[in-house]
């Protein structure tokens, strides 16, 4: 891996089929939705929704989908928009290669860009779950559920 030809690109009808084609582990498949339930869902979230494929060169090597400005629980007064890591799914013969972890800091630049402050991510939790993952990118848990997935936060250095 070259971080020099690392990038996000827009999914195009020349990608759409390898970005399809992506995988994660048989083990992981509970943790991550397919890249088309995420392009579904960023079709019918088209105003929040943010997916890019991930390429190492011109080899697609993963997904990644961002969110802007979303608000969790609309009826609680106090919720604020987020944004964030909506989905990232690493192919399962590119995991360990540095992929996610360029992502994720894609995702967090996109979010400075936008004027935010905080990226926040889900993700299921467990043993065998991103935790860890997470954490060392300096995503720290708010003690909050989505659904059944736990809510992390980061705070992001303000853009110079």
């Amino acid at each position: 891996m070259s971080t020099h030809a690392l990038r996000l690109a827009e999914l195009t009808p020349a990608t759409i089929d390898a970005a399809l084609a992506l995988r994660v582990r048989p083990d992981q498949e509970h943790l991550v939705a397919p890249v088309a339930t995420s392009l579904a869902e960023a079709y019918v979230h088209g105003d929040t929704a943010w997916p890019r494929l991930i390429l190492d060169g011109e080899r697609p090597v993963g997904f990644v989908m961002a969110f802007f400005d979303v608000r969790f629980d609309p009826e609680r007064p106090d919720d604020r928009p987020r944004s964030g890591l909506w989905r990232l799914l690493i192919d399962a013969g590119q995991q360990r290669g540095g992929y996610g972890r360029f992502a994720v800091e894609q995702v967090c630049a996109e979010v400075r860009r936008r004027g935010g402050t905080r990226a926040t991510v889900t993700y299921h939790p467990g043993p065998d779950g991103p935790e860890a993952f997470y954490a060392g990118l300096g995503f720290r848990p708010t003690g909050e559920l989505s659904g059944d997935q736990a809510v992390a936060e980061r705070e992001l250095e303000p853009l110079e």
